[in-house]
Order: structure tokens, then sequence, then C-alpha cells
């Protein structure tokens, strides 16, 4: 019965590394964009791991994503 527990601990972990793929900075951030211009936002950048797209919200609260292929550098902090 250990064993069971054990296992199905072990796949409970597994599954929530798997949801720990986001990196949190916290703002002021500065993105730089490909196409030239620069995004400032005063809140925290969040950043998936695996494709490396930054979702941040602007002044108005709405949620916006750039996909790592838009966006060069990124900086945050005062």
């Amino acid at each position: 019965m250990r064993k069971l527990y054990f296992f199905f601990a072990f796949i409970l972990f597994a599954a929530c590394e798997e949801l720990v793929d986001v990196k949190r900075i916290e703002g002021p951030c500065t993105i730089q964009l490909v196409k030239g211009g620069t995004i400032t936002t005063q809140e925290a950048i969040e950043i998936l791991k695996a494709t490396g797209t930054i979702t941040y919200r602007d002044q108005d609260g709405k949620l916006w994503s750039i996909p790592a292929d838009e966006y060069l550098t990124y900086s945050c902090g005062n």
C-alpha cells in the first residue's frame, strides 16, 4: 500500500512541475521589440519558459502576450 501512495505522490509531483513553467519578474519592465519601439509596464511580467512568450498587463489591466520572436530583450527593475 505504501508503494501505491509513493507512486501517486510521484505522479502528482511530476504534474506540478509542468505547472511551474512560468517565471515572474517584478516591474517596472521595458521590452524592446524586433520591429522597433519599446513597451514599458509598471506591473510584473511573466515569461513562459517553454516558449519564451512574455505576458503583461497594461495600465488599463488588459492582458497582452508577446511571442519570443517579436521581442529582442527585456529588462526589469528600477
